[in-house]
């Protein structure tokens, strides 16, 4: 059974090794531990193992953005990365919420897409040769109200 829970600091070490097995660094501790810090991480859970992480923010237009979600390898095409972004729509401080993807990263697209996200524009120039792909999801008011109600409720 999959669960989704805000991060705490004592995750930070296991989300930092996740995210080296997925990128081969770990130089985005420092956001990592930040976006602990502000509550604005949520993790994944089999049983007891942390299996991914979203980081979210409202920096982007005064609107949610995921800017990250990382999945251990073992673990991907399993619903993690589709728990965290319907959680994170649950608990979403704005109606609207972006997101984005490199124009290669197709299995992240299929993923945006099967979780009612569509596209939303363009960034080239940010990877060469490769640009980034934004989407964007908004929740009706009436529906936003729901959804954070029954988040409160299941805390």
């Amino acid at each position: 059974m999959i669960t989704i829970t805000k991060a705490k600091i004592d995750d930070l070490d296991k989300l930092v090794d996740i995210d080296n097995m997925v990128i081969g660094s770990k130089n985005r501790r420092n956001i990592i531990q930040q976006s602990i810090q502000l509550e604005q991480c949520l993790i994944s859970k089999e049983e007891e193992e942390i299996t991914g992480f979203l980081i979210y923010d409202t920096n982007f237009f005064e609107c949610a953005f995921i800017s990250l979600i990382i999945v251990s390898p073992s673990h991907r095409r399993k619903g993690f990365a589709s728990a965290l972004i319907n959680y994170m729509v649950t608990i979403s401080p704005t109606n609207k919420i972006f997101s984005s993807s490199n124009r290669s990263n197709v299995s992240m697209h299929k993923v945006f897409e099967k979780n009612e996200f569509i596209r939303s524009g363009i960034i080239e120039n940010l990877d060469e040769g490769d640009p980034e792909i934004i989407y964007f999801n908004e929740l009706p008011t009436e529906v936003s109200l729901f959804k954070r109600v029954k988040a409160v409720v299941q805390r």
